[in-house]
């Protein structure tokens, strides 16, 4: 690194507590940084002496309830299935005794849920991730957000407004995501933007153009997915290519020298080695129904929370499952099994006599009609961190966690 780009990454770091209010900096330090980084040593301690599972963090869907119908989305249309705010409030609870408190929370449209925030506000001492679309935060959400300090939202941006309106089945979603947007940065929040890269935003998103166009919006970290094609409408068609994914990954390496933001994947570890996140066993997923799943897309589980969530860590730790399913994806690829060999996953789910965890209760069949697209996992094209920053949260925090041997 140079020291122009040296320069650069210190001017990034400095927006958090430059923009941020102090109080919620404290909270993104505390609550996310410390917190976490202890949980992490413990996670690693457990997995390295073959102590009972527990996953390092825990994603949470709280409802399938959503105001937008995205194209490619594993989120059934038009369902009803959401978490009693006793399940919300247990699995938080019990995460905690594990050693983690820092959560994703997902739908659906998160905002919709109703109670969110007073959950939120019981757990002062947990950091939470929210994933949504944006269009539901007002200049009155988002000071709730900041009163709470203990929230980022990541704020899901698919494409630009011809892009966005095609992908996401609503008017103006573009410019009601920036409103939301815009009201994070008036609150003083710390927020991200997401995107899930496809072949019909990559010439939108995937530039440096969009990357100061959101860090002049206020945005301090831009998290980049790597399309899925799943659901009932997935769009196989849509996923990239195996060259576009090798572009996107040397695309972020390079921008990550001296961006405006922080930019995060959870695809590569710092030496560009492929990884799943779920297959390390880092983090898995509550549903909408109670079911404890791999990770968000794959919509299939053995094992289902009771009506106040206290038995997920007796399912974390004797769900042969999910353990299997680690091993399985681990020994058969670095990469993701939905875009790789969806067929495989049926069978496992059918020999393991899965539930479709879902509301739409056609998961299987979609999984056996998936065409197998090109994933991240392309041994002999690694392309290393360059950013000694970057470099060094990898390889703290992903590097495996001795799931590839």
């Amino acid at each position: 690194m140079t020291l122009r780009e040296y320069t650069a990454n210190f001017k990034t770091m400095l927006r958090v507590p430059l923009e941020v209010s102090p109080r919620l900096v404290w909270k993104i330090l505390y609550n996310f940084a410390w917190r976490n980084l202890k949980n992490m040593r413990q996670f690693e301690k457990r997995q390295a002496k073959g102590e009972p599972f527990f996953p390092a963090f825990v994603m949470i869907s709280v409802t399938e309830s959503c105001n937008l119908a995205c194209s490619g989305c594993w989120v059934s249309v038009g369902g009803k299935k959401s978490l009693s705010k006793a399940q919300l409030d247990g699995i938080i609870t019990e995460s905690k005794k594990k050693g983690s408190f820092f959560f994703g929370i997902l739908g659906g449209e998160p905002l919709l849920y109703k109670g969110l925030f007073d959950i939120m506000e019981k757990h002062a001492d947990c950091y939470f991730q929210l994933f949504t679309n944006g269009m539901l935060i007002t200049d009155e959400v988002a000071m709730r957000m900041k009163k709470l300090g203990n929230i980022t939202p990541l704020i899901s941006i698919e494409g630009l407004k011809e892009e966005s309106e095609k992908r996401r089945g609503g008017d103006e979603v573009y410019n009601k995501t920036l409103n939301g947007v815009r009201a994070c940065k008036k609150a003083k929040l710390m927020f991200g933007a997401a995107a899930s890269i496809c072949k019909g935003n990559y010439n939108d998103l995937v530039n440096r153009e969009y990357i100061e166009l959101l860090a002049k919006e206020g945005v301090h970290y831009l998290w980049y997915y790597i399309y899925r094609p799943v659901g009932a409408n997935p769009d196989p068609d849509n996923a990239l290519s195996e060259d576009q994914i090798l572009e996107l990954r040397k695309f972020i390496v390079k921008q990550r020298l001296d961006a405006p933001l922080f930019l995060i994947d959870t695809y590569w570890d710092a030496k560009g080695n492929a990884l799943c996140p779920a297959a390390t066993g880092m983090s898995h997923h509550i549903s909408p129904s109670g079911a404890v799943e791999f990770c968000p897309p794959l919509q299939m589980a053995t094992d289902y929370i009771n009506e106040d969530g206290s038995n997920l860590q007796e399912l974390f730790e004797e769900s042969k499952f999910l353990a299997d399913l680690r091993t399985m994806t681990a020994d058969g690829s670095r990469g993701c099994i939905l875009l790789e060999n969806p067929n495989k996953l049926a069978e496992f789910s059918e020999q393991y006599h899965a539930q479709d965890s879902s509301s739409r209760q056609t998961v299987l069949q979609e999984y056996r009609n998936m065409t197998p697209v090109a994933g991240h996992d392309q041994n002999g094209r690694e392309i290393p961190e360059e950013n000694v920053f970057y470099k060094i949260m990898k390889k703290k925090y992903f590097f495996g966690f001795g799931a590839y041997g």
